[in-house]
């Protein structure tokens, strides 16, 4: 599906960029509301980095009873609404979604897709004809099944336009990374860097193998064996690399099925550890 082909083709433009600012020149900007759903803030520096770059509005989706901020006091309760089949009821929205064009969508990855408020707003909402933007926080990767599922719920939107992901351990990129994206999307003016398509795999080597683990060490809902990678030169000596891996059985829970590959996009910038930026199941 060629929209999927240009979701992975601005994923790594993202690498470079310059911090926005107010006095960038948007595209219609009055157009563009810039709406999210937030728990522990994470979505909402991505939401504020875009609308400051956009000069748009912006609105945060609210619950009646939040969510406790508490990582598994959330857990459960999503589990146990899952199980009964009900979603969290939100707040009314004080922007008139239909006075917009452009609507940036963002939400933290929970269970892999969009969390439970922002599927609440979308089974209420009618978002036919608009051009949709949508940006996303997760642990470990996300926006390519939520992006699929955001086409299903939605089927009448004019176009839903590659989006932005970011684990919640690099949010220090997201200034640059942000930039980048919007320039490459044509919001902002301006020029970017985009790097030559992923070359053939090829079987991993010791020194990529090391590189992979690296990448991957401590973060304990990723356990995988690398078996080929490929990788291409960024700007300024950064190298990104795209891994094939085998998926493991967590050490936590040894009896969960593991799936049978999976993709890890690892980033070493010059002078900088090895970090994986994103993985595709």
């Amino acid at each position: 599906m060629k929209i999927f082909k240009m979701i992975f083709c601005f994923a790594l433009a993202m690498m470079l960029g310059i911090s926005c600012s107010p006095k960038k020149e948007a595209k219609e900007a009055s157009n563009v509301l810039v709406l999210y759903y937030s728990l522990t803030s994470n979505t909402k520096t991505v939401a504020q980095e875009i609308a400051t770059c956009l000069n748009a509005d912006m609105e945060e989706i609210t619950l009646v009873e939040p969510y406790d901020t508490a990582f598994q006091a959330t857990i459960e309760r999503c589990m146990k609404e899952r199980e009964q089949g009900i979603l969290p009821e939100i707040k009314p929205l004080t922007k008139d979604i239909a006075k917009y064009d452009t609507i940036f969508i963002g939400y933290p990855i929970w269970f892999g897709t969009y969390a439970p408020p922002m599927a609440a707003f979308l089974d209420k909402v009618d978002l036919s004809g608009k051009v949709i933007v949508p940006f996303c926080t997760f642990g470990s990767g996300g926006l390519e099944s939520s992006f699929k599922d955001l086409a299903e719920k939605q089927p009448n939107v004019a176009i839903i336009l590659p989006g932005y992901g970011v684990r919640a351990a690099r949010m220090d990129a997201v200034p640059k990374e942000v930039d980048v994206f919007l320039k490459s999307l044509g919001f902002i003016k301006g020029g970017f860097f985009m790097p030559a398509e992923f070359p053939e795999q090829h079987p991993v080597n010791a020194d990529e193998e090391a590189i992979f683990n690296a990448a991957v060490d401590g973060y304990p809902m990723l356990n995988a064996k690398a078996v080929s990678v490929a990788s291409r030169t960024l700007q300024d000596d950064g190298t990104e690399y795209l891994f094939t891996a085998k998926d493991m059985p967590r050490e936590d829970k040894p009896d969960m099925p593991p799936a049978s590959e999976i993709k890890v996009y690892v980033l070493v910038e010059k002078g900088k550890a090895p970090v994986f930026t994103k993985v595709i199941r």
